[in-house]
């Protein structure tokens, strides 16, 4: 017995001394924790995702890419018979590169407060550049823990060269199952120590320098450690089944704790984006002239027997850059079926894996016959948009970036499915002319999208040397203030209160929807949200205008002004029992207030006519 005992204690001793450390680390407050969700500390009553979460998967000292959450904010405690969804994915879901108000997320919360007027709306945007599967699977938790209605998801690309990814050059370990332990003992201060210590001796102060000096250069130029990664390879096999072995551990979350998802399919630059890096096919120089051709687009040099004889070559040689071409040839023969083809296939052996392939959009459309999945068929919503359903520039900014009206197509094809799965009920069905005719973007976002983009494709990899972006001209106000912004001289607010000033007077639309973002964007602000309710009650918009009258009072719950305005709401609602309550409310707390007397009186002479 006592053997026994004495080996069980032997057993322990290691375990002992670890739990050990694990308590003075946590006692003496070493590490960190990057929560995903942290406190406004204006207004502690708020939450916002964490701008900086990135972090959470780096050591200290570590290089990390500087990547953030877009600011948006949500309630602490759900509001009752309140919306609340979140939104997950990378880059295209965070709405680059024009920001706040932009991403499907944005576009969907602006949307749906219009469809439910008298319900608090919240669309959480989780969505970042850079990550893939790994992250939304780490994010997950944390998301349950809010109580959302649903979830949805619009991501793929990032697979290979996103943080975590197989082939990328920010990869905490060499196989899926190592990755997946890394996002567990993360957590832990003795792991966190290991890591550090690590850091220190793999980036010294040298090399933290020299990344210093790489801060003007993209994410894109510094992420590929794996430049070639051909179709059916080893590692491109392990991108797909990372998607979707993350994918189903993801869903399989949300399903136990009953949470609708929304899951769509990825769309990117089809027609008009050249592969990054393709095998070289043998050519003879008969053949080399005829790609010269194709290059040059002499499409009128080239036959239909120089375009098979070049489609074998190509199939034989997995050449990406051929197949692409011989898509331009279909293309301008308005075969537009074969060109869809042959576009695909150049996609899905383009070397440098910044674009999903298939693969990623069928793992997908696998998962969406799941109970409790939707599927949300973007790519095939934006591909009915155009001529031969060839995605093209249209609608991409560049390889699969999408522009405002690729962003509206995403965040419509969402609204839709939820409106028709009949998700909440009461839907005041918004049209999508309605919807597009008022972006929730400010003018001078256009330009800063536009100044991002020229800084993104003066870069590796549209380039082979950087160089310096060609900016757009400056023409206006909007513009100039645009050019500050992209120069990290102005902010988003500074954005929103020059708008404000520019459209007051003579573009009463552009004057209102500035307004509402600015208070949706700033919910602590009081002021700012009955500032927004008086504009849409001058406006004419009167059932818009209690949203916000209703936020101001929620900071503010004695402040008889926004009593008395949401008085005059409802009172225009021709609502008089609610006009009534909100009035006596004011009389309660100032009972000689002229304007709550005056308020009073007319809907007592009102009733006494027999109107309710």
């Amino acid at each position: 017995m006592r053997v026994w005992l004495f080996r069980m204690v032997t057993l322990l001793i290691p375990f002992l001394f670890f739990a050990g450390v694990e308590w003075g680390l946590r006692v003496a407050d070493y590490g960190r924790d990057y929560p995903l969700f942290i406190e406004n500390p204006p207004a502690p009553d708020l939450l916002l995702p964490r701008p900086d979460i990135v972090k959470r998967y780096f050591p200290e000292g570590a290089p990390t890419p500087s990547v953030t959450i877009e600011v948006n904010f949500f309630k602490k405690q759900k509001p009752k018979d309140g919306i609340r969804l979140f939104v997950q994915g990378g880059s295209s879901a965070a709405g680059f590169p024009y920001g706040y108000g932009a991403s499907p997320a944005g576009m969907l919360d602006y949307r749906l407060k219009q469809s439910f007027p008298d319900r608090p709306v919240e669309v959480i945007n989780t969505a970042l550049s850079a990550v893939n599967s790994y992250t939304m699977l780490d994010f997950a938790d944390e998301i349950i823990e809010q109580s959302p209605d649903a979830v949805l998801i619009y991501a793929g690309h990032n697979e290979y060269l996103g943080i975590l990814g197989v082939g990328s050059a920010y990869t905490a370990a060499n196989s899926q199952a190592a990755t997946l332990l890394y996002l567990k003992l993360r957590k832990m201060r003795i792991f966190q120590l290991m890591q550090n210590v690590y850091a220190s001796f793999k980036y010294p102060q040298s090399g933290l320098d020299e990344e210093k000096s790489e801060a003007s250069r993209t994410f894109m130029s510094k992420v590929a450690k794996h430049k070639n990664i051909p179709l059916e390879s080893d590692l491109f096999q392990q991108g797909v089944e990372q998607f979707r072995t993350n994918l189903g551990l993801l869903l399989d979350k949300y399903q136990r704790e009953g949470i609708p998802v929304y899951l769509a399919t990825i769309a990117s630059n089809l027609k008009d984006q050249p592969p990054f890096s393709s095998n070289q096919a043998s050519l003879t120089s008969e053949m080399a002239e005829w790609v010269d051709h194709l290059r040059h687009r002499r499409f009128d040099r080239v036959s239909d027997g120089n375009v098979a004889a070049l489609d074998k070559v190509a199939k034989d040689s997995d050449s990406a850059d051929i197949l692409y071409l011989i898509g331009q040839w279909h293309l301008k023969q308005e075969n537009f079926g074969a060109a869809k083809q042959y576009f695909e296939l150049a996609k899905d052996h383009d070397l440098l894996r910044f674009r999903a392939p298939n693969a990623m959009n069928e793992i997908i459309r696998e998962f969406a016959e799941r109970d409790g999945v939707t599927l949300v068929d973007v790519e095939r919503a934006m591909a009915r948009q155009l001529p031969g359903g060839l995605i093209g520039k249209e609608l991409m900014l560049e390889h699969l970036h999408p522009n405002l009206n690729g962003y509206f197509l995403i965040a419509d094809t969402f609204y839709r499915r939820m409106y028709e799965s009949k998700i909440f009920n009461n839907w005041k069905f918004v049209p999508s002319e309605s919807a597009l005719k008022e972006l929730p973007v400010l003018p001078p976002q256009r330009y800063l999208g536009e100044a991002k983009i020229a800084q993104l494709v003066a870069d590796y990899p549209f380039v082979k040397t950087k160089q310096e972006p060609e900016l757009p001209a400056v023409k206006g106000w909007a513009d100039a203030l645009g050019l500050k912004a992209f120069k990290k001289q102005a902010n988003w607010i500074d954005m929103a209160n020059a708008t404000i000033q520019q459209t007051q007077e003579n573009e009463p639309g552009e004057f209102a929807k500035a307004v509402k973002l600015l208070a949706e964007a700033l919910p602590h602000d009081a002021n700012l949200s009955y500032q927004a309710g008086l504009v849409l009650l001058k406006g004419g918009r009167v059932v818009e205008a209690p949203r916000y009258l209703l936020k101001a009072l929620d900071r503010q719950p004695e402040n008889v002004a926004y009593l008395n305005a949401l008085c005059f709401a409802y009172f225009e609602m021709k609502n008089l029992s609610k006009a009534e309550m909100w009035v006596d409310k004011a009389l309660q707390i100032a009972p000689n207030d002229e304007t709550a007397l005056e308020n009073k009186a007319v809907i007592n002479r009102l009733k006494a006519r027999g109107f309710r």
